[in-house]
């Protein structure tokens, strides 16, 4: 009696620790896998910062139907976009150069684009005339978007690309024939803004990424936006700055999560700001 009343009471504590043994292995998978990615990054990689990936195969299928949806394109032809940069083969090529004459030893030679394949299918999707980033770094967005411009040049629709930094030693990957379809304004990116010239059609913020400093670059190019222009905010994980501004401008918001394959940084994304227009082709 006595040792059935006793096996009585453990039950419980028994059952408690049994879930908590299942709870632990239910979560200690999703838990230990970027442990595990990030042990292979430290050895493979040079990064410090702006940590550059591939997308998951279906996150990048994702990707493709925002932009179909936002650019009011085929999806096919996104998603031919998006593989006509992957296969861009001297692009990959002139990167590796770069850096390797560079001599950067906080960036891979590797091309990944992450979700500048986004970047890429809009701005060959809608024909920019004019493309303006704030915040380029080395450049790797820079040769993304210039990519496009000579494909869309090549097919009848030129464009330009203008980058903004505040560090003059920024956007050294935009040379020779990238470097053709676009240029860099040194200095403070809103000041750089206001000296521009409109109409801008695609707009990327990536610079300060205070939430006070992102508002004022949409306050800076909002009267120089063309009627139906993309604003793409590199912040939307961080600020609601661009719904902000999408709202009180009259545009829709939509927003894309990065979701990286075999890397331990968990991903941005892309906000982007828009006019819905059932019209396919280039930005008026």
């Amino acid at each position: 009696m006595h040792i059935a009343r006793s096996i009585g009471r453990r039950i419980p504590v028994i059952s408690k620790i049994v879930r908590f043994a299942r709870r632990l292995s239910v979560g200690v998978g999703p838990a230990f896998k970027p442990v595990v990615s990030l042990a292979s990054w430290i050895f493979t990689s040079r990064e410090i910062t702006n940590f550059t990936y591939d997308l998951s195969a279906i996150n990048q299928r994702h990707l493709a139907a925002m932009v179909a949806h936002v650019t009011g394109t085929p999806y096919a032809d996104i998603v031919r976009y998006i593989a006509e940069l992957e296969h861009d083969v001297q692009l990959r090529q002139h990167i590796q150069a770069r850096v390797k004459a560079q001599g950067d030893a906080a960036a891979d030679s590797t091309a990944r684009y992450g979700r500048r394949i986004g970047w890429y299918a809009i701005a060959r999707a809608v024909k920019p005339q004019v493309i303006v980033e704030t915040g380029i770094d080395k450049g790797l967005g820079s040769c993304v978007l210039t990519a496009a411009l000579r494909r869309n040049s090549a097919e009848g629709f030129p464009g330009h690309y203008y980058g903004t930094d505040i560090n003059p030693r920024a956007g050294y990957l935009l040379s020779g024939d990238y470097r053709a379809h676009g240029e860099i304004l040194y200095g403070d990116s809103i000041t750089s803004l206001r000296q521009l010239a409109g109409p801008i059609n695609l707009f990327i913020n990536d610079s300060d990424h205070s939430a006070r400093y992102e508002a004022a670059e949409y306050q800076t190019v909002a009267a120089k936006l063309s009627e139906r222009a993309l604003i793409l905010g590199d912040n939307a994980h961080v600020t609601d700055e661009l719904l902000t501004f999408a709202h009180a401008t009259g545009r829709e918001f939509l927003f894309f999560r990065e979701v990286p394959e075999r890397h331990w940084y968990p991903g941005a994304g892309i906000g982007i700001a828009f006019v819905r227009s059932p019209i396919y082709g280039p930005v008026a």
